[in-house]
């Protein structure tokens, strides 16, 4: 009898944290662009006693989504797909960051979508920076949620005109993913699965350590000195709640998004902090 399926999209802090807690005694597929970060990611695990298969996966690329998906499901039961790829706003250009962040996003989505097994669940690790920004239009908030992932890119409302810089970019890519999660709780329900988001706010990856030493980093230390919790918070910590969310103690939660952030936007809606724009 073969094991439970668990894939994990994106092997960076988050991704391993993820990995690790759910991933004992279960089949592990970890898949990310990187070969040299795959494999140390695979080798560190495998060491530790997990079982582990590695695969690399272009989340921009439809053939290489389906190879990863049609990898899973030769493995096993497909019971969890966590995604945790991303780029951030200092990191790529905008076209890049709507590529990897919004269609990478909703490309996985809809994969998936035909292989996860009765009783599985979904999970992206998204951003507090889709809750920094006001709702967009209703028809554009349709657009972003419904539109087939290969037509996604074409939409007017991510046109360089109203998407002019990276921050923007990655906000709207953010939001279009929670847009996305209550769209696919649909979809997904119909096989008897359930998929959700978590949007966390600073958590000490290197990727966070990038931005923090970046010509940004005083944006972000700002942010956490004016946030309730003044610290930022270890990957575990997402882990945590991305146990709860897989699992089935969160059988009546789909389409849904969790904010993790510290009370980062809350003390934007309070003032203390500027709404970016």
């Amino acid at each position: 009898m073969s094991r439970d399926v668990i894939v994990v999209i994106g092997v960076g802090g988050i991704g391993q944290a993820i990995a690790r807690r759910q991933g004992f005694g279960r089949t592990l597929l970890l898949a990310d662009w990187n070969n040299e970060t795959l494999s140390k990611a695979a080798k560190d695990l495998s060491d530790a006693g997990y079982s582990v298969v590695a695969q690399i996966v272009d989340v921009t690329n439809r053939e290489s989504v389906q190879a990863l998906a049609s990898g899973a499901a030769d493995l096993g039961p497909v019971t969890q797909v966590i995604n945790t790829a991303g780029l951030s706003p200092n990191m790529a250009s905008v076209e890049k960051v709507l590529e990897v962040d919004l269609y990478g996003s909703a490309l996985v989505f809809e994969v998936f979508g035909e292989v996860i097994a009765p009783g599985g669940s979904g999970l992206i690790i998204s951003s507090m920076a889709g809750h920094m920004m006001r709702q967009l239009p209703e028809a554009d908030e349709k657009s972003l949620a419904e539109t087939p992932a290969d037509q996604l890119l074409s939409l007017p409302c991510l046109q360089s005109e109203a998407v002019p810089n990276t921050l923007v970019a990655y906000m709207v890519a953010k939001r279009a993913n929670f847009l996305r999660v209550q769209a696919e709780a649909i979809r997904w329900g119909e096989r008897g699965a359930r998929v959700n988001a978590i949007s966390p706010g600073i958590i000490v990856t290197p990727l966070a350590a990038h931005e923090l030493n970046s010509e940004i980093g005083d944006i972000y230390r700002a942010m956490v000195q004016a946030s309730p919790s003044k610290r930022m918070a270890p990957p575990e910590e997402i882990a945590v709640a991305a146990s709860f969310l897989l699992g089935p103690d969160a059988g009546f939660i789909t389409g849904s998004d969790l904010l993790i952030d510290g009370g980062v936007i809350a003390a934007m809606r309070a003032g203390k902090l500027p709404t970016p724009g």
